[in-house]
């Protein structure tokens, strides 16, 4: 990567916000006496994977929605939003990081989340892309431990050395998520982009104030 790319994407932006003081914090504590990039970016995947609950039902017309120091704070996020937090931590750590976004097609969604999206696709699902051996490695902290568990779906890992999307089976080896089209990579959120598409695209989900009711993982508890 070229110098300039390489600033480029350590440098901080309006919602990978690497340059907050939580953010910065944080990254320093989980990474503390670590000196090898691909050992921070496992550890910092891991705790946002697993230490920020995944949530369909955010309010998709707040900003704080898509913004990382928020997501950490709340320690609730959708899936743009923990990509952006994993991006934000990853700068903070000196690892180069962008936004990824793509459609997909989910096969095992709760019925409540299914009706209030209206399909199975679900558009401008938010990923990372890090810079690691020489190259970009995309990577999905999207759901939590807790979550998989409960869908009947393992844990996806992520070793720094190759891409780690999104479970394509369950543990019945039934499919679980498919990615139908890749939007591009971005370095910061194109968060005026998604609040006026998630809002065209999914009116029964984007309600103001976020879906009111029983969370995702409640609902696969159920």
């Amino acid at each position: 990567m070229q110098d300039s790319h390489r600033a480029l994407f350590l440098s901080p932006a309006e919602f990978v916000d690497s340059d907050d003081e939580v953010v910065i914090t944080q990254a320093q504590r989980l990474t503390a006496g670590c000196t090898d990039p691909a050992h921070r970016a496992r550890i910092l995947y891991e705790r946002v994977r697993d230490d920020i609950r995944y949530d369909p039902y955010r309010d998709f017309h707040d900003a704080d929605t898509y913004r990382a120091s928020a997501v950490l704070r709340a320690g609730i996020g959708y899936c743009v939003g923990k990509a952006a937090l994993y991006a934000a931590l990853c700068r903070a750590a000196g690892i180069p990081a962008r936004i990824g976004l793509a459609d997909v097609r989910n096969h095992l969604a709760t019925p409540r989340l299914l009706a209030a999206v209206g399909t199975d696709v679900f558009a401008y699902h938010g990923y990372a892309e890090i810079h690691l051996g020489g190259g970009w490695l995309k990577a999905s902290p999207t759901f939590n431990a807790t979550l998989c568990d409960r869908l009947g779906v393992a844990v996806l890992p992520f070793d720094a050395e190759s891409d780690a999307l999104l479970q394509p089976y369950d543990q019945q080896g039934r499919s679980f998520m498919s990615y139908i089209v890749d939007h591009g990579s971005f370095f910061d959120v194109p968060t005026k982009f998604l609040m006026r598409e998630m809002s065209r695209l999914y009116p029964r989900l984007c309600v103001p104030g976020g879906l009111r009711g029983s969370s995702m993982e409640q609902e696969a508890r159920a």
